[in-house]
């Protein structure tokens, strides 16, 4: 459904997306993440055909976006970042606007104006001014301007921002149903919601690709170790020695002592085994008695956070082997200088 190929944005000497290639499968909902800065929103507005890749190239459903623009921009449906509506419109004024922009033939505009309200849940205050309505809402009605004409690619930018929790769970749920109709690129900052949402996630950080995978894929390949959260009365303080009785075990360390008498800790142990059989069977042995136990989980932002700072750290030694390199060639050419310099001083003497 879309294809990016080795494309680089530059202004001027800035590189803002840097060689990058990926694919986004029919009915596919994929997630777009990056830090602040880190070329998401030039990606997506390329894609969109708002700007044109330096170098690269894009195809929606099968039309590169360079050279068949009209053909690829009506596969695609865009909620941009900071509801940018009409406000002195009601919500079926700016949805019929948008139809009218994409081109949605006049016979069937006023039926497709109706499913799309509908659909997003509009109905009820369709004729109310845009600008009365609250920043739920209007995230409702730049979500239809995009939808409207049945676009094949829906692309989201951060539509959650600003929203309640309970807006939060409404638009969620939109974007799911979006996802058995459209294929969906969302960008978010707000990560649990990717991962609840999204098949697929593309992390990119100073303009380049670091990561594509599952959300599921990506917590467990940046999982080095095991953890088990643990709720225990420990009256003769025992767990001090537990590291003794489970050689498995790799750190234990203690969280807080809670009102009712209780203690907890957080074990480490190696991410190949599973020791929550042997505790269940050790610590009575011990006069432990257990409150609660629980693996503790590798969210999608803590992958995220180890992959952005994996790729600083990359970034941050190639830089060094380059100035190594650019010293050493400095030196050689010095070098080289001072043997030319005593040669001709020796062919004058």
């Amino acid at each position: 459904m879309i294809e990016v190929k080795n494309v680089t944005k530059k202004y001027g000497s800035t590189i803002a997306v840097n060689n990058i290639s990926f694919e986004v499968k029919d009915g596919e909902v994929v997630g777009f993440l990056g830090p602040n800065g880190a070329g998401k929103s030039t990606t997506m507005n390329m894609i969109t055909g708002f700007i044109e890749p330096t170098v690269g190239q894009i195809i929606v459903n099968g039309n590169d976006i360079s050279k068949r623009p009209r053909k690829a921009k009506k596969e695609i449906g865009y909620m941009p970042e900071g509801v940018p509506l009409y406000y002195e419109l009601t919500p079926r004024e700016f949805v019929s606007y948008m139809a009218e922009l994409k081109l949605v033939k006049r016979r069937d505009r006023k039926q497709e104006v109706e499913k799309v309200l509908d659909e997003v849940g509009l109905t009820d205050v369709q004729n109310k001014l845009i600008r009365n309505l609250s920043r739920g809402y209007k995230q409702r009605v730049s979500l239809a301007g995009a939808l409207v004409g049945n676009p094949d690619v829906i692309i989201l930018d951060e539509p959650t921002v600003g929203l309640d929790p309970k807006q939060i769970t409404e638009i969620r749920s939109l974007i799911k149903e979006l996802g058995k109709k459209h294929t969906v690129i969302l960008s978010s900052h707000i990560l649990s919601e990717v991962s609840q949402i999204c098949e697929r996630v593309i992390i990119i950080n100073k303009g380049n690709i670091i990561a594509i995978d599952t959300p599921e894929n990506l917590e467990k390949s940046t999982k080095e170790k095991n953890g088990i959260s643990l709720i225990v009365e420990d009256p003769k303080d025992n767990m001090k020695n537990l590291k003794e009785k489970i050689k498995e075990i790799d750190t234990i360390e203690f969280v807080k002592d809670n009102e009712d008498g209780t203690k907890q800790y957080i074990i480490t142990y190696s991410a190949e085994v599973d020791l929550r059989k042997k505790l269940f069977e050790i610590l009575p042995k011990e006069e432990i008695v257990i409150f609660e136990l629980k693996k503790t989980e590798t969210t999608l932002e803590d992958a995220f956070i180890k992959l952005i700072d994996t790729s600083k750290i990359d970034e941050s030694n190639k830089k060094t082997k380059k100035e190594e390199k650019n010293k050493e060639n400095k030196e050689a050419k010095k070098a080289k200088n001072n043997k030319k310099e005593e040669k001709n001083n020796v062919d004058n003497i």
